[in-house]
């Protein structure tokens, strides 16, 4: 007998979602919501199977390349008959774990522990206990009499709304089945008015009345059993996910200044005595190298940052890698292909984009670097652009090492400075720099002596023939 099996349902649409998207594919904290579930199921040992519908396409390709297989509900009924559609797709003997895939807090040890719990049985159901039940399916113990009692039905039956509420032992909808049982349960399940949907919890009584069902009740986070319905519930999904992920690195080492304002998606690697400070995100594939520092209120995505760095406040990195000892910003953004080797500067209100910028270079303030080599030691003044795009393609900038830009100087692509060259504030270049030459590319400066008194009594007189004309002071009468 092979090793056990999962099966996710993702096959709805979520209305109560108030989106275009299938509610699975919404994202958690950089997964699709549905990934989070399959992490779960393999992290405990699980072969994945989805049952998909609704956007099938964006599911498969939401999932592409974690060795999942897929069955297709073709006409969704409820949950009996989305598991009945990946019947022909299972094995006939085995265990087969079912849960939900809107469920993105769901960990791994507790689907282990409801394997060990089910030992064998028919059915076995993963209950939690919610103070506020409200339109849960309850679990209903009468004697070793276990079935599962959906909210609509206890309305139906009668049931006070007092008696509901002290109902409080909830369906989390997820369980495991014995598959020969659940192949020979399934063709007979009947339809629930008034949708004629197919309940999977019908499978709880009819393997309680043989004398192999189990109810486990979940005893952590009721949170963490409970999917997701709606947007405010994602949203809550997401702070409790990032509030494990965030102890998860404090505990191996790193501080966060203020966890509760700080954002921290999955795969995230962060190194020991990493200092991140308020108001920071770390999005999907951030890795932080030992002693990394970032200031308040960074944005980092998709970069690699080494041992030592420092992102001071207010910057954005994504796409980019900073060298060791590098220090960026405050209000820098290094844009995707930015490369920044050790030691290197790159100041306040600097872009870098699709450029390498060589060891102990320093870009200190306000200027672009795009598409471009900046060698070591070089030192790029205040204002500098690299003109790259002359409106039909990108060309290429090259700055050797140890050369000196003076301020407010553009660089018109294609173009190379040369090593120790130096190039005069003001300048625009357009021809290449040799090595170690002196370049200036400016207008000549012209003074005219005694001018600017005469400038100003011209403008203080403009001004106040302005003023009286706007007073009428002026008009004639």
């Amino acid at each position: 007998m092979g090793p056990p099996l999962a099966l996710v349902l993702a096959a709805g649409l979520g209305t109560r979602m108030r989106s275009r998207h299938a509610k699975v594919l919404h994202p958690v904290l950089g997964w699709p919501m549905v990934r989070h579930a399959v992490a779960a199921c393999q992290e405990a040992g699980l072969e994945v199977r989805l049952v998909v519908h609704h956007q099938e396409p964006q599911v498969r390709e939401a999932l592409a390349g974690l060795h999942v297989a897929f069955s297709r509900q073709e006409h969704p009924r409820g949950t009996g008959d989305a598991v009945r559609a990946a019947l022909a797709d299972l094995p006939a003997t085995g265990t087969l774990v079912v849960l939900p895939g809107d469920a993105p807090l769901l960990r791994a040890q507790t689907l282990t522990a409801l394997l060990d719990a089910h030992q064998g049985r028919l059915v076995t159901c993963l209950s939690v206990r919610l103070p506020d039940p409200a339109e849960y399916g309850r679990i209903v113990r009468d004697g070793d009499q276990l079935r599962i009692v959906e909210a609509a039905e206890l309305v139906l039956a009668g049931r006070s709304e007092a008696e509901r509420a002290a109902m409080d032992e909830v369906n989390s909808g997820v369980y495991a089945f014995d598959l020969a049982f659940l192949h020979e349960l399934l063709p007979s399940l009947q339809p629930h008015p008034p949708k004629g949907e197919l309940y999977l919890t019908d499978a709880l009584a009819a393997a309680s009345a043989r004398g192999g069902a189990a109810v486990l009740c979940h005893s952590g986070d009721p949170a963490e059993v409970m999917g997701v319905n709606d947007r405010w519930a994602m949203s809550e999904a997401e702070r409790r996910l990032g509030e494990r992920l965030k102890q998860a690195h404090a505990l191996a080492g790193v501080s966060f200044q203020d966890p509760a304002s700080t954002r921290v998606e999955v795969e995230v690697l962060l190194g020991q005595d990493v200092l991140i400070g308020p108001g920071c995100v770390l999005a999907r594939g951030v890795v932080l190298g030992e002693g990394v520092e970032v200031g308040p209120h960074c944005v980092l995505s998709r970069c690699r940052v080494h041992a030592g760095a420092r992102i001071l406040a207010h910057s954005v990195v994504d796409g980019a890698e900073v060298g060791a000892g590098a220090q960026v910003g405050p209000l820098a953004r290094l844009r995707p292909g930015a490369v920044l080797e050790a030691d290197v500067r790159v100041g306040n209100f600097v872009e870098v984009k699709q450029s390498r910028i060589e060891e102990g270079a320093k870009v200190s303030h306000l200027s672009y670097i795009g598409d471009a080599r900046v060698g070591a030691g070089a030192n790029v003044g205040a204002g500098t652009i690299t003109c790259n795009y002359d409106g039909f393609g990108k060309h290429h900038t090259e700055i050797g090492a140890g050369a000196f830009i003076g301020s407010n100087t553009a660089l018109v692509a294609p173009l190379r400075v040369g090593v120790g060259a130096i190039v005069g504030a003001g300048s625009t270049l357009t021809a290449d720099v040799p090595d170690q030459a002196l370049a200036v590319a400016r207008g000549a400066q012209i003074n005219r002596s005694d001018l600017a008194p005469r400038l100003r009594a011209r403008n203080q007189a403009l001004a106040r023939l302005h003023a009286a004309r706007s007073s009428g002071e002026g008009e004639p009468s």
